[in-house]
């Protein structure tokens, strides 16, 4: 993990690990929001996910930055966060991604039984998880592809 202490020109360097931190200042005079433990998965190469970081970073937001491609997150986490979606495994599985075509995931049952099975898969293909993904302290979570999802995620 790392914290965005610069903004975007932060997360596209190399990774650093394990870090912790405060989102930057990006509006002068303007009160930081404080969302305690707010975390954000992404992939630096999507821009939904810069979107998303710059608009925590023009808020003043409070967070850390997880790169879930090199921060693989286990099978408990994943179930962790579709829990806090109130989502299923494939509702959050990028099913255009290669990996996903050769695992055949669009013919996978989307059913109780089968929900494991689409967990082990995005554990261990974490690009078709759907990105990015914000969690918060408070037990909330929101995939966060729009302006509106990230104002969400503030606002709580």
């Amino acid at each position: 993990m790392l914290v965005c202490q610069t903004g975007l020109a932060r997360l596209v360097g190399p990774p650093a690990k394990n870090r912790t931190g405060r989102g930057a200042d990006a509006v002068p005079g303007r009160p930081r929001r404080t969302v305690s433990g707010m975390e954000i998965w992404i992939n630096p190469a999507c821009s939904k996910c810069r979107s998303a970081v710059q608009l925590l970073d023009a808020e003043g937001a409070d967070y850390t930055v997880r790169r879930y491609l090199e921060d693989v997150p286990t099978e408990d986490e994943i179930r962790g966060v579709l829990d806090r979606l109130g989502l299923e495994p494939w509702d959050i599985t990028r099913t255009q991604e290669p990996a996903a075509r050769e695992l055949g995931l669009k013919e996978w049952p989307r059913d109780a039984a089968s929900r494991d099975r689409w967990v082990t898969a995005l554990a261990e293909h974490p690009k078709l998880i759907q990105r990015p993904i914000i969690t918060a302290d408070d037990g909330t979570a929101v995939v966060a592809r729009t302006e509106e999802a990230v104002r969400d995620a503030l606002s709580r």
